[in-house]
């Protein structure tokens, strides 16, 4: 899968997504990368430790967070993705569920789309169901931004309330969903990466169930993303406020790599990619060798 101007595998390995918080409520690291220069230090040293995408943010997804307006949102993120473009050679993720956010971070020079809501925010109050009896999916501006711009997406299990039936099973139809809109709107599915959603719409013990049972979103034929850095999964578990999670964080990337995902996103760099570099040593041996470098 290219992004940027990187071909990166599907399988095979696990790479590192860096997380750019430029939000002043962020869970874990609000406020601290507002400004342009700090904000640029921090991918540098992202990419010294071995991050291999920026994953540039505008609003936080914290349970209770406070929405911001689409023009907020892009004047945040906008001037990041610039100055990161022009300052380095790293593949520009941008982290929104909005269409005109997307819109705009892609004619910035963004990479990438990484939707929380999986192409639903703006499909209406059942997205992808079969609501008006056409047999038809609804369509997604989102989806429509992302197919007329070519690029890659990472689309994220979400949903509006918690009344699962069959969990696991449920999630992959809602997913089927996600996919059904982005073929609708012309997404080519190998452009398609998928996250399960750990800490959306999900009570802990499903939050643990999704990741050890990653493997049935495999049936899905997309790579995966897990993305469970700092979040309240490991400080229920540990009992622990999220700037003391590193080592439940790193547990679950070991998990991911374990499961076979494509990518981890995540805060702190250097220690996931030496607990991925460490897990690929013991899982997958040899693939320095017929596959990507390790950091």
């Amino acid at each position: 899968m290219k992004i940027g101007n990187r071909e990166f595998q599907t399988t095979g390995h696990t790479y590192i997504m860096g997380i750019l918080n430029v939000t002043p409520d962020s869970f874990s690291d609000g406020g601290k990368w507002n400004d342009r220069d700090r904000a640029l230090r921090h991918v540098e040293e992202m990419l010294e430790e071995g991050a291999d995408v920026i994953d540039i943010g505008g609003e936080s997804t914290r349970p209770g967070h406070t929405f911001v307006p689409e023009e907020e949102e892009i004047a945040r993120v906008v001037p990041v993705i610039r100055a990161v473009k022009a300052a380095f050679d790293v593949p520009v993720s941008l982290d929104t569920y909005k269409s005109q956010v997307a819109s705009a971070g892609i004619q910035a020079g963004a990479d990438m789309i990484n939707d929380v809501w999986g192409l639903k925010y703006e499909a209406g109050p059942e997205p992808g169901r079969d609501d008006d009896g056409t047999g038809r999916v609804k369509e997604s501006a989102m989806a429509r931004v992302i197919a007329d711009s070519g690029l890659p997406c990472c689309l994220m299990h979400n949903r509006k309330n918690t009344d699962y039936r069959d969990f696991v099973r449920d999630v992959v139809s809602d997913l089927e969903e996600t996919l059904a809109l982005a073929a609708r709107a012309g997404i080519p599915g190998e452009k398609i990466i998928l996250d399960p959603g750990v800490g959306f719409a999900k009570s802990y013990e499903q939050n643990l169930e999704i990741i050890r049972r990653m493997d049935a979103l495999g049936a899905l034929g997309c790579p995966l993303l897990l993305g469970c850095s700092r979040k309240s999964l490991i400080g229920l578990t540990l009992d622990l406020p999220a700037d003391q999670r590193l080592e439940g964080t790193l547990v679950t990337t070991v998990a991911a790599v374990m499961k076979g995902a494509m990518f981890v996103r995540v805060h702190d760099v250097k220690e996931n990619v030496r607990a991925v570099r460490m897990a690929e040593a013991i899982w997958k041996p040899g693939l320095s060798a017929s596959g990507p470098t390790p950091h």
